[in-house]
């Protein structure tokens, strides 16, 4: 499988993910909810990440994933801890580090980034931030098909 991740773009220094990203400045991402939801469970080593800045109609980058660590029913200082221990990979901003402090996360650590040719991007429907795909032209204008939830089921 291939994964399509939404990379936070906000103006303010330090918040740029995708920049980050391709910085080298950051090697995970991180994804949380209160309950288990996508991509928790679903994301494996050696599978590709590619990246897109929220709001853009571009896929700029690709990665390869090294290791996942999922976690469930985490307590405060539980949460804390898996960030703090991290944030040389996550490098994350107080104000990242709350919206991520959720019981449930999901750690997605990558290499091989690579800045590719602009993909363009064919939005449909309410998408979440993370899709999980057969193939990245499943979503490229032309190539194209109507996006399956069966995937990011559980």
């Amino acid at each position: 499988m291939v994964h399509l991740v939404y990379c936070d773009n906000v103006g303010k220094k330090g918040e740029k993910v995708l920049d980050k990203i391709l910085a080298g400045e950051k090697t995970m991402v991180v994804r949380g909810a209160a309950g288990r939801k996508i991509p928790h469970s679903r994301v494996f080593e050696n599978e590709e990440l590619y990246f897109m800045e929220k709001g853009s109609a571009e896929i700029t980058a690709r990665a390869k994933v090294k290791h996942v660590d999922n976690y469930v029913k985490l307590s405060d200082e539980e949460i804390s801890k898996v960030l703090e221990d991290n944030q040389g990979k996550l490098s994350l901003t107080d104000k990242q580090k709350i919206r991520w402090h959720k019981k449930c996360l999901c750690l997605v650590e990558f290499c091989d980034v690579e800045r590719i040719a602009p993909l363009a991007f064919e939005h449909q429907g309410n998408m979440d931030d993370w899709l999980i795909l057969e193939k990245i032209e499943d979503v490229v204008v032309g190539t194209s098909i109507p996006y399956n939830y069966e995937k990011s089921k559980f």
